[in-house]
C-alpha cells in the first residue's frame, strides 16, 4: 500500500528590506528629540529664573533705601465750650422789626394827637426850603419857604412836616428834627431828618 504524504505548503518568507538611509533617519530622529528636550529644559530653567531675579533685585533696592519715617500725629484741637444764655438774646424765630415794634410799644412811643398842630405841619418836609436863619432876643429862628411862596419862621421845639417832626436843633445853615413814623407792624419808631439851607 502506498501512502501519500502531503507535501509541505511552501512558506513565503518576506525578507525585511533594509535600507541604509532608513536606519540613518531613525537614528537622526532620536538625536533631534534629545536636542529638543535639552533646549526645552534650558528654556524653562531660564524663564523660571527671571521673576525670581527681579524679585530679589526689588527686595535689595527696597532695603538699600532704608526705612521711612512716619510723622507724628498732630495734637488734637481743643474747642472752647460756649454756654448759650438765651436770657439777653432775642428769639431768632421772631423778626427783628417785630421785636423792635414790641419794644417801642412797651416804651409808649407814639405821636401826641392832643397837641395843637403848627402851620408848617400842613406841608411835606421835602416841599419846604430853608432860606436861612436869624437871631432875635437871644433865640435862633429858621426861615422856611412853603410851596405857595410864603415865608415862615420857626424855632426849636416847634413841629413841621407831616410825620410829627419836632425841631431839636437849629444852626445858621440847617435844622434837625425828630420824626415819629409808623414801623409797618402797628407800632412807631423815631427817625431823624435834616433840612439844609438852599444855596
Amino acid at each position: 500500500m502506498i501512502t501519500m504524504k502531503p507535501s509541505p505548503t511552501p512558506r513565503h518568507t518576506v525578507k525585511k528590506a533594509t535600507f541604509p538611509w532608513l536606519r540613518y533617519a531613525r537614528r537622526s530622529v532620536s538625536l533631534w528629540q534629545y536636542v529638543g528636550i535639552i533646549i526645552l529644559t534650558v528654556g524653562l530653567v531660564a524663564c523660571g529664573d527671571t521673576p525670581d531675579a527681579d524679585l530679589r533685585q526689588f527686595v535689595n533696592d527696597t532695603k538699600a533705601r532704608g526705612k521711612g519715617r512716619i510723622p507724628p500725629l498732630p495734637e488734637p484741637q481743643t474747642f472752647e465750650i460756649y454756654a448759650y444764655d438765651e436770657e439777653p438774646l432775642r428769639d431768632p424765630f421772631i423778626p427783628a422789626k417785630a421785636v423792635e415794634a414790641a419794644n417801642n410799644a412797651d416804651s409808649g412811643l407814639k405821636p401826641d394827637t392832643t397837641r395843637e398842630k403848627d402851620v408848617l405841619e400842613e406841608f411835606a418836609l421835602g416841599s419846604l426850603k430853608m432860606m436861612g436863619s436869624l437871631e432875635k432876643n437871644g433865640k435862633l429862628w429858621a426861615l422856611l419857604r412853603a410851596p405857595d411862596g410864603t415865608l415862615h419862621r420857626t424855632t426849636k421845639g416847634r413841629h413841621m412836616g407831616q410825620n410829627n417832626g419836632k425841631i431839636i436843633k437849629i444852626t445858621e445853615s440847617e435844622l434837625e428834627l425828630k420824626e415819629i413814623v409808623p414801623d409797618g407792624l402797628g407800632g412807631w419808631i423815631e427817625r431823624f431828618s435834616t433840612l439844609s439851607a438852599s444855596e
